[in-house]
């Protein structure tokens, strides 16, 4: 593998938190969803590879890759995967907000390694189907095999309270929280009256 610091384009020296949002930016750039049914599709899919290859070798030279706390979509002390899996557990978040569930659910259920990573995603992936209780056990699962991780206890707290608009580290990917889904339907079932 190249350099990974000059395949994210960041200097060496730069924050965890600079080459997290550079991480993200590219990630959000060469997606391969954004380039389905075009020619470029192939090369976006590559470039996502070499994305999250070079993301996680910084990580794990950084000591990050979960242990320590370091990692993408958080910041701040939250914690990207365990030492396992760390590219295939970004892939799934980017797969989780931008709406292919089925991809992603499908690459939970290979996933070896059920770690507190696997949680937050499959709880975050039964929130955007809509199934809050499983959503709630998952999300909780992963707070408390990950106390110190912050993103998971605010997706914890949020779902005890009944907060269901949590949208934490996934992002708003212009997605309907579950009142705009029940409101839009409303009003479709009124207007085939």
């Amino acid at each position: 593998m190249t350099d990974p610091y000059k395949v994210l384009g960041v200097s060496p020296s730069a924050s965890d938190d600079e080459i997290k949002k550079v991480y993200r930016e590219q990630a959000r750039k060469y997606h391969p969803d954004n380039y389905h049914d075009n020619p470029l599709s192939d090369l976006a899919q590559e470039k996502m590879k070499e994305i999250n290859e070079a993301y996680d070798a910084i990580m794990r030279q950084r000591g990050g890759g979960g242990s320590t706390g370091n990692g993408a979509y958080g910041g701040g002390g939250y914690t990207y995967s365990s030492n396992t899996g760390g590219g295939q557990y970004a892939q799934i978040r980017m797969m989780i907000q931008t709406g292919n569930l089925h991809q992603a659910e499908q690459m939970l259920n290979a996933a070896q390694d059920r770690n507190a990573e696997w949680h937050f995603l499959m709880g975050s992936l039964c929130y955007r189907k809509g199934w809050l209780d499983q959503a709630r056990q998952h999300i909780n699962q992963a707070a408390s095999m990950e106390p110190n991780n912050r993103e998971y206890q605010t997706a914890a707290q949020q779902m005890n309270s009944g907060g269901f608009a949590y949208r934490g580290g996934m992002g708003n990917s212009g997605g309907m929280d579950m009142c705009d889904c029940c409101t839009a339907l409303m009003c479709l079932n009124c207007m085939c009256r």
